[in-house]
């Protein structure tokens, strides 16, 4: 396995810049471990050479341990993998005492993921996460249902403008919020969390899916319904990137279906600022760094000297995004 200072040089000496400045946070490559496959980085140590990442983003931790969804947690699909985990993580205690302290060892900025079901629960991870050496930044699910609203809270403005305020006066570490597709108005749902105190966001999350095996009539996951990654939602998510970027004027990291440095570059040429890559290495560990020295060989190709010259370089859309009903006009319109 590389060192972690031949992990930093991903691509040759005097070749185009890569690393990107996000939320006042430096990554030396664009190309981020999306939470999901890479759990908290211990279990895949072995598999995977997490320093081929610009930085790691980690599972999404709650305060206390949850065993997750009945298995299987993962099933195969067309076009990608249907997952219904149901946040198992070893909560925040057995976090900051075994995996935190493994992750300060990549040497590349590490970002949190946190998971809630009240305000207040968001409030005290992020709380006990800002006392933390190595915590680059954190990173606000808000997929997650609401106990007292009844709703998710990414999916009404209101509820992840109240949410993002209330972390917002509890760190000092830059916010990320990662959005779910699954929203009536991403847009607003962002907007609502840039005035509140956001200062990115992971554009997206899975979306909503359902698989049935015909042969036993029952859903194919332990927990019925799931969430679809992998390359089917990459047009919903480079979509949603854009209008994002446009709507807020934040950084955003583009994810959803990243297999090869063309799929990075669609979220980079429409204004996202990284990547996020996971269902990748479920089939190809050395994505990482495959889709890295892809960006590099693209920017000397096309004379481009950093990889910032790329970010919202995109030609041809429309000056505003059209909404669904035009954007849907197509061989039945």
């Amino acid at each position: 396995m590389p060192t972690s200072s031949q992990a930093a040089e991903v691509h040759p000496a005097g070749g185009p810049r890569l690393a990107i400045t996000l939320a006042g946070i430096t990554f030396p490559t664009p190309v981020l471990a999306a939470p999901g496959p890479l759990g908290f980085g211990r279990e895949v140590q072995g598999a995977v050479d997490l320093r081929a990442f610009g930085g790691f983003i980690t599972k999404s931790v709650t305060l206390e341990p949850r065993e997750g969804h009945a298995r299987p947690h993962v099933v195969e699909v067309d076009g990608g993998w249907l997952n219904a985990v149901g946040l198992r993580n070893p909560g925040l205690a057995a976090f900051l005492v075994k995996d935190l302290p493994f992750l300060r060892t990549l040497g590349i900025p590490i970002v949190v993921s946190v998971a809630g079901t009240t305000v207040e629960e968001f409030v005290r991870l992020a709380e006990w996460l800002d006392a933390e050496d190595g915590v680059a930044a954190i990173e606000l699910n808000v997929s997650c249902p609401n106990v007292h609203a009844g709703q998710r809270f990414g999916s009404e403005p209101r509820l992840t403008e109240e949410l993002v305020a209330g972390v917002r006066r509890a760190t000092r570490r830059p916010l990320i919020v990662k959005l779910t597709p699954n929203a009536t108005d991403v847009t607003a749902v962002a907007r609502a969390a840039a005035g509140a105190g956001a200062d990115a966001f992971g554009c997206v999350n899975t979306l909503a899916g359902l698989a049935i095996d015909p042969g036993t009539r029952r859903p194919r996951l332990g927990a019925g319904l799931g969430g679809l990654s992998g390359p089917a939602i990459r047009p919903v998510a480079v979509r949603l990137t854009w209008e994002v970027a446009r709507a807020t004027g934040l950084p955003v990291i583009g994810m959803g279906g990243v297999l090869t440095a063309e799929h990075a570059l669609e979220f980079l040429l429409v204004g996202a600022h990284a990547v996020g890559v996971a269902s990748a290495v479920l089939v190809d560990a050395e994505a990482p760094r495959r889709i890295t020295a892809g960006l590099a060989t693209y920017l000397q190709q096309h004379g481009f000297s950093d990889i910032r010259q790329v970010v919202g370089a995109v030609e041809g859309l429309p000056d505003e995004a059209p909404g669904l009903a035009l954007a849907a006009e197509g061989w039945s319109g």
